[in-house]
């Protein structure tokens, strides 16, 4: 098959077109810059979905589409850019990520539907219970109505946190972990989740491209156990033989928590933010396990999914607690 993939340079997007290559695949990328995008045998077309620029030429015969453009990097880089132009600096980089992810995803189902494309596979969030979703999964659904109602025939997969090395979640825990000498744990430590591997997470976005029976699905998919984020914490922190006291918070104090737990992971609050947002309820597949069937796609637990994690994430950076 002729394959696109979006958001080639990402965590998702990096891992997958390794593995269509190896299913014998031509594979194509859009990409805001060519550099990031380019991967051995993969034809790259500079183009951006908010611009709605290169569309038509990425999508050009294409059978599958992979849309795995839902990261705040993208929007953070065409907020800048807005505000500069607006002379407008008071503005949060996170204000409009909704717009811009509307927007996107608007113009990627035009220009499908337009090249009449079989199947749009999209990797989304799913929502905790009605009236609790926070704006970065309450776009994500918003993505994934907007696609699935371009081309008929697409998949959406929707998984909480991905277990990998190059998952901003993981990777926030994982610091948290290694670098606070108290785990101080907030009121969201009690929400229940479905932790999923990257490993099985590729196996499904193949699946999804190719199976018939996955043809105009909304797929709610998680890993075999359900952990709060506290048991997740205190797993990790017991495979990577870290011994940390724990403080149970009992409140949630978002804004602050999220910059302090991105001063400590060194990463940016204005990212950090939405995924705190986030933590509103449960996140947990209704019936996870039927999608595993679907796809045919055996799950690894928790703890192999973390080992395998930080395994990766050590041969190309060492980690103080290990």
């Amino acid at each position: 098959m002729r394959i696109l993939v979006t958001g080639a340079s990402g965590f998702i997007g990096s891992t997958l077109i390794p593995r269509l290559a190896a299913d014998g695949h031509e594979l194509r990328a859009l990409a805001r810059d060519p550099r990031r995008g380019a991967a051995p045998g993969v034809h790259v077309v500079q183009g951006d979905v908010v611009a709605g620029t290169g569309l038509a030429a990425a999508l050009d015969g294409v059978d599958v589409a992979y849309y795995l453009i839902h990261s705040m990097e993208g929007a953070r880089h065409h907020q800048a850019a807005g505000r500069a132009a607006a002379h407008d600096p008071g503005m949060a980089a996170i204000d409009r990520f909704h717009e811009l992810e509307e927007r996107g995803a608007a113009n990627f189902a035009a220009a499908a539907r337009a090249a009449e494309i079989g199947r749009i596979v999209y990797l989304g969030g799913p929502l905790p219970q009605p009236g609790s979703a926070s704006r970065h999964l309450a776009s994500r659904r918003l993505v994934e109505q907007i696609l699935l109602g371009a081309v008929p025939g697409s998949v959406a997969l929707k998984a909480s946190i991905v277990i990998g090395a190059g998952s901003r979640s993981f990777r926030l825990l994982v610091r948290l972990v290694e670098r606070l000498p108290v785990l101080a744990l907030p009121a969201w430590r009690e929400l229940a989740t479905e932790p999923i591997d990257i490993r099985d997470v590729i196996e499904m976005l193949v699946a999804a491209g190719a199976r018939e029976a996955a043809a105009g699905r909304s797929l709610e998919v998680g890993g075999p156990e359900i952990l709060t984020y506290e048991e997740m914490i205190l797993r990790i922190a017991e495979i990577m033989i870290v011994r940390r006291p724990a403080i149970r918070l009992g409140v949630n104090l978002t804004p602050i928590v999220a910059r302090l737990a991105a001063a400590i992971a060194q990463e940016d609050p204005d990212l950090v933010l939405p995924l705190m947002e986030s933590l509103s309820g449960d996140l947990i597949a209704p019936d996870g396990a039927r999608a595993a069937r679907l796809l045919d796609v055996p799950l690894h637990s928790f703890d192999s999914a973390v080992e395998h994690a930080l395994g990766e994430w050590e041969r190309v950076e060492p980690l103080a607690a290990r």
